[in-house]
């Protein structure tokens, strides 16, 4: 069976689209190839590498791309995993099917936090829903 290529896009691919491709990586593997990159380059966010970590899968060896860095591959579905990523999103020369499914801003909410222990709750809770929706892949990209 062929592997669905799959990018996820976000704006500065430093945090959620990387959960994104390590979750895809670690529970989907058999049936997904997995990518991500961003609209800009922010580097890796420590925190988001710390709370995969937690939950055993490793990031801490991604680096922030450019979605030029992978204009090469032939995508079939491109995620876009923030607002400012859906919206700017470019158009790709293959028929890549693009697939918007949002999460909140974990540095954003962590910011505001109380504590730093309640900002990296923000992140625990946003690494588990991208986790409960990498599940759902790739039959939910059909829907």
């Amino acid at each position: 069976m062929k592997k669905l290529k799959i990018l996820f896009l976000c704006t500065g691919n430093s945090c959620r689209s990387q959960m994104a491709e390590g979750w895809a990586k670690a529970l989907r593997n058999d049936v997904i190839e997995s990518w991500s990159a961003g609209i800009e380059t922010h580097g890796m966010n420590q925190s988001a590498v710390a709370v995969m970590g937690e939950a055993g899968v490793d990031i801490s060896g991604h680096h922030s791309k450019l979605l030029a860095d992978l204009k090469d591959i032939p995508f079939d579905a491109v995620v876009t995993v923030c607002d400012h990523a859906r919206e700017t999103c470019p158009a790709f020369p293959r028929k890549a099917r693009i697939v918007p499914h949002g999460f909140d801003d974990p540095p954003a909410l962590a910011k505001n936090a109380a504590t730093p222990e309640v900002g990296m709750d923000h992140y625990r809770r946003v690494r588990d829903e991208i986790r409960d929706y990498i599940l759902t892949l790739p039959e939910s990209l059909d829907k």
